[in-house]
């Protein structure tokens, strides 16, 4: 039976697979659990405070319930600022920790040289990274027709759009598989005629609200980009595995992020931005810097738990639809 090895976020998942072990998002496997609200209530019974990010609390209670999983690659720098923390009470747990960190100022050689103690833990060389980012980046070119399709003929959904490309931090740890379903929904997408419907971006980790996507859509908007979703498929055209993680924004600073997202805006003929900032993260503050940099209105939403969204939220939305329009 291959070894499961969770993952805290998107890591350079070739090296996983390199070794012939099964990458698990564990971000993926709470918020789609038959109950995700109640292993952040399971988390705060065991001592997490209320005023920490719940998907910090998700992740602990779904290490702690999946016992294949005795191995997690932690980012310790270049996503959330309590991981340290998570990292330190799954340890106390029995859980073995492996650290990575992508660097603040996107060094190459210290890039490198982090992939390079990943692969010294699970005993790969460079040959073998490379030959399974050629198997992945197959089912990548996939996912990003797909991303396609949502913008340039409406013929997949916002929330598909999310769904896949988020998937690609792991790739479902069956990548033949995955790109086969990705294939199903790309056989089955038909472009719809242009209207007037409002075309949004949407910045920001992944939502924890379960309907988002939904009610948008049923309010006559679409989301047509998913900025970190997106991030995730590695939409760039290099054969280099140390610069593709450095061309990845998310883990790096805002400003980077920015001149990514300002280029989609343009490409993409977007009206407006949803910036989505869960409840106690420390990038809500560069909510500041992205209303000023961005060209187009922007709403702010703030996420706490795994919920379906608030009457107020929803009204926010509305208004904010009501501008564009």
């Amino acid at each position: 039976m291959l070894e499961k090895i969770g993952i805290t976020t998107t890591i350079p998942v070739e090296v996983i697979y390199a070794a012939g072990c099964i990458p698990v998002d564990l971000n993926n496997i709470f918020i789609t659990a038959e109950n995700p609200a109640a292993l952040v209530e399971e988390a705060e019974l065991a001592g997490y405070p209320r005023n920490i990010c719940a998907w910090i609390k998700g992740i602990y209670t779904t290490v702690l319930a999946n016992r294949e999983i005795r191995r997690v690659i932690a980012v310790t720098q270049g996503d959330c600022s309590n991981t340290h923390a998570l990292m330190e009470t799954l340890h106390i747990q029995g859980i073995e920790i492996i650290p990575f960190a992508f660097p603040y100022d996107r060094d190459y050689d210290m890039l490198k040289l982090q992939i390079e103690k990943l692969m010294q833990v699970f005993g790969v060389d460079w040959e073998q990274v490379a030959e399974q980012k050629k198997r992945l980046d197959k089912v990548r070119e996939k996912v990003w027709l797909l991303d396609e399709k949502t913008w340039r003929e409406n013929s997949v959904s916002g929330f598909n759009n999310h769904l896949y490309q988020v998937m690609c931090s792991d790739f479902n740890g069956n990548p033949e598989l995955f790109a086969q379903e990705v294939k199903a929904v790309l056989e089955k997408s038909t472009p719809l005629p242009a209207g007037d419907e409002i075309r949004l971006g949407y910045i920001g980790v992944p939502p924890i609200m379960t309907d988002l996507y939904e009610y948008l859509e049923k309010k006559g908007a679409r989301v047509v980009f998913n900025e970190v979703q997106r991030q995730f498929t590695m939409p760039f055209a290099t054969s280099d595995l140390v610069e593709q993680y450095r061309l990845y924004t998310y883990p790096y600073n805002i400003f980077w992020r920015l001149q990514d997202i300002a280029a989609e805006i343009e490409k993409r003929n977007l009206h407006g931005i949803i910036h989505y900032a869960q409840s106690f993260c420390y990038r809500h503050i560069q909510d500041l810097i992205i209303r000023k940099e961005l060209k187009v209105p922007v709403l702010t939403l703030e996420g706490d738990r795994p919920v379906r969204l608030d009457a107020r939220t929803k009204m926010r939305i509305d208004a904010f639809l009501d501008i564009l329009r």
